[in-house]
């Protein structure tokens, strides 16, 4: 059956997000008969549960929430639909909640709309036939705004118009509105004697919920109702069974006393539900999905790192795998090993591939016994293929051009994703057998975006961080992944987010808000820490606490620092001063610009390439003064996208030194290949200029590592950042400029290379002071500290346990 046909049943990709983040596929069987085609299928449902949402499904203790939620999940026998009188618009977001099990049918505007739960799109010929009815919005807002008293609710409403009067003006007014409503061959339909709504004739949830019943061939003793306010009465009185949940209006109550099909229930909302499948015998005794599953088990870490990288690194040696001290320059790791320095029992949890050839493969492994004796590495086994797809393919094609605004570069595919999914539900799982009871979680980056979702579900009890690294783009490049909804509900489960800087905080806020409805709890000046109007990724203020749906989720932005402590010690070390000292030597009597970074379009190396040129063209005295030192980090060659930036690149390093260079000068050095830590320092400690112009950067710490360098050693170099460099917020003294202009990239760079001394020192002092107060370690702290402020909600999952279980 087509994926897209509105009866499809709850597939792997229509039950809830939790289980979609396991990448699982669903035992969910497709309806008897489909509305829009006839076809049919050999199996029906065993149940279908038709539920009002807010006060019923929405609503009861977190143990029967969760035990409802997880039945109607897992049980390949029931179909679930939401019966609301919310717009679809309001109903969205909720399929988003990885907490919610996916409905395989939404009927909400109070049965005016009706639609599959999967695809969203109009049950035919079901909705057809109410559309017939339906004279149009227009036609009855000019009949009945006439009536003074009548206020239009500002919600999201289809085929029906939605009003709020004062009881004692609606009294008076009542039969004037039926007749105006009759006279469009439209009904009324009264809640709380102060809400009504126009709707469709013969339309309103219990007799849409018929149709769609009769549609699929469905006997109405096998649906069962629940509901909690008169609204609902139709279902109730539309001959199937049917549950008032525990706290249920008294009007509702009264209005079904006596119907014998009905159950008034003592508790709440799931509880009532729960009640009610047990009171009209609607599952088998024995049947297996009713059985509480065993309990997750747990571990004993009180941190779990979770990132995409290993403590360590791992090498092959004589065809036998071993294990090293990192030699990349991340400054990170070391960080956040710091945490586990002081006997805090903990776990890293990080992906290694598979490979047979190496042996058996070692799912714990400890770092280094001597220095972080409680720390072990929790290893999530992937194979290359899944590698491959999940990191290098994916993630660097899909999610992170959108990530950096280039969203004409994304390549979306459905298959990866699946794979996506797949790995993140591993890491989920590793994380939620090494956390101890009520652990704090840490999760880096984008790579793991779907863990919250599957985390919270299998450890209601932990506290969820998660920091982003990389650039978080506003609403309308974001809006690009056809996974938006998903990738929110997952990270919408956590604690707190941290970013980098207040412009990505509001950034997401802003994907948030157009996703779904939330309420800024708490907002903070962005200054003096941060620039607001004095460069492109300035702001004024941020949000620090978001509400969504019973959720609170802190918010900040915590810049990484760069590993001052490293830097120190290696600048110590006579070969790295050998070295600097050589450099300076080899480009005495010229300036020296240095630029260093990853092969990658973000990194704006092309532009400044051009602008370099051009600064060569237009002030011909600097021919023979300066030199531009490029290393560029090739990329993996699994990475095929940039191999023709690579091409460009070398192209017009060859036609720039084509152009200008002399017996004794070449104006560009280039260098496709990746320095060792100490080199790049003695290189930045020989610079007079370091020039870093990405197109759109989540922070760039290099810029902070040329400051460190120069600062610890009393000199003076210049900084020209781009202002599109989440750094650039924060970095007050660096020459900030437009990497899109390139006359305003040629104007940066002059302007260092002309500098007076006391100026650049002046700059130094400055850049020097945040750097040294805001390093690796404080940013490490000061996260953890605003993860503790910020608390747990776990409290308010509503996957969460009681207290005392």
């Amino acid at each position: 059956m087509n994926r897209s046909t509105p009866s499809q049943g709850r597939s792997s990709a229509s039950k809830s997000s939790a289980s979609k983040a396991a990448g699982a596929t669903s035992a969910r069987p497709t309806p008897a008969a489909s509305p829009s085609t006839g076809e049919s299928d050999d199996f029906a449902p065993s149940l279908m549960l038709a539920t009002d949402l807010d006060g019923t499904f929405l609503a009861g203790s977190s143990a029967h929430r969760q035990k409802l939620y997880r039945l109607v999940d897992r049980h390949p026998g029931i179909s679930l639909t939401f019966v609301t009188g919310r717009g679809l618009e309001h109903v969205m977001p909720l399929l988003s909640d990885p907490t919610l099990p996916r409905p395989d049918y939404v009927i909400c505007d109070v049965g005016a709309t009706v639609v599959d739960g999967l695809t969203l799109q109009p049950v035919q010929p079901l909705q057809a036939g109410i559309d017939a009815r339906w004279p149009g919005e227009h036609a009855v807002a000019d009949a009945i705004d006439r009536f003074d008293g009548l206020v239009r609710q500002d919600v999201p409403q289809e085929r029906r118009c939605s009003y709020f009067c004062a009881p004692e003006t609606l009294t008076g007014i009542r039969h004037e509105i039926e007749a105006a409503a009759q006279s469009l061959g439209c009904s009324v339909l009264y809640s709380a004697d102060r809400y009504l709504d126009i709707l469709p004739p013969d339309t309103d949830k219990g007799r849409t919920l018929a149709a769609l019943a009769d549609s699929l061939e469905l006997p109405h003793e096998r649906v069962l109702v629940a509901g909690d306010t008169l609204n609902d009465l139709s279902m109730f009185v539309a001959g199937f069974q049917g549950v008032c949940v525990g706290d249920s209006e008294p009007a509702l109550v009264s209005a079904t006393q006596q119907l014998a099909n009905v159950l008034h229930a003592e508790a709440p909302g799931c509880g009532g539900i729960l009640e009610a499948i047990e009171h009209f015998n609607l599952l088998e005794a024995d049947d297996p999905h009713r059985r509480t599953p065993k309990p997750q088990a747990m571990g004993k870490s009180e941190l779990v790192m979770v990132y995409h990288r290993l403590p360590y690194e791992e090498y092959v040696e004589d065809g036998v795998r071993k294990r090293r001290r990192p030699t990349s320059p991340n400054g990170i790791i070391p960080s956040l090993l710091g945490f586990f320095g002081s006997g805090r029992k903990g776990s890293w949890v990080a992906w290694s591939v598979d490979d047979p050839k190496l042996g058996a493969f070692e799912s714990h492994t400890p770092v280094d016994e001597a220095r972080y004796p409680d720390l072990t590495v929790a290893r999530v086994r992937l194979t290359k293929s899944e590698v491959d797809a999940f990191y290098k393919r994916f993630s660097k094609e899909a999610f992170w051009p959108m990530l950096h605004t280039f969203w004409e570069r994304a390549r979306f595919r459905e298959d990866d994703w699946k794979i996506y999914l797949k790995v993140n539900r591993k890491f989920a799982e590793a994380t939620a057998a090494e956390a101890a009871h009520g652990a704090t979680v840490w999760l880096h980056d984008y790579n793991l975006w779907m863990v919250p979702a599957t985390l919270r579900e299998l450890r209601p009890d932990l506290k969820i961080a998660f920091f982003h690294h990389t650039y978080f783009p506003s609403a309308d490049v974001f809006n690009v992944v056809p996974w938006r909804r998903e990738i929110l509900g997952s990270l919408l489960q956590c604690d707190y987010i941290g970013f980098h800087i207040p412009r990505q905080v509001e950034n997401f806020v802003d994907v948030v808000r157009g996703a779904m409805p939330a309420e800024t709890l708490h907002r903070e000046s962005c200054a003096p820490r941060f620039l607001t109007y004095g460069c492109a990724v300035g702001l004024d203020t941020m949000t620090t606490c978001l509400r969504v749906g019973d959720r609170e989720i802190g918010l900040g932005a915590h810049p990484v620092g760069t590993d001052l402590a490293r830097i120190r010690e290696a600048l110590s070390q006579p070969e790295v001063r050998e070295r600097a000292a050589e450099i300076r030597q080899e480009f005495k009597g010229r300036k020296l610009v240095l630029s260093i970074e990853r092969l990658d379009y973000t990194k704006g190396t092309l532009e400044k390439l051009l602008a370099f040129e051009r600064l060569l063209e237009q002030q011909p005295r600097m021919q023979g003064g300066v030199t531009l030192l490029m290393v560029c980090v090739p990329a993996a060659k699994e990475m095929t996208i940039y191999r023709q930036l690579q091409t460009q690149i070398e192209q017009a390093v060859g036609r720039i030194n084509g152009r200008y260079a002399d017996l004794d000068w070449s104006p560009v050095r280039f260098f496709a290949r990746a320095l060792p830590f100490e080199q790049v320092l003695a290189h930045y400690a020989a610079t007079d200029v370091m020039w870093i112009t990405p197109l759109r950067d989540g922070l760039n710490l290099v810029a902070k590592e040329f400051i460190a360098v120069h600062g610890i050693q009393d000199t003076s170099g210049v900084l020209v950042l781009s202002e599109f460099a989440g750094a650039a917020a924060e970095l007050k003294g660096a020459v900030l400029t437009n990497p899109h202009d390139q006359n305003d990239l040629v104007a940066g760079l002059a302007q260092a290379l002309a500098m007076p001394d006391d100026e650049a020192e002046g700059r130094q002092r400055q850049l020097f002071d945040i750097v040294s107060r805001y390093d690796v370690e404080r940013w490490g702290h000061d996260f953890l500290d605003a993860v503790e402020t910020a608390g747990s909600g776990a409290s308010h999952h509503r996957y969460a346990m009681p207290s005392n279980e």
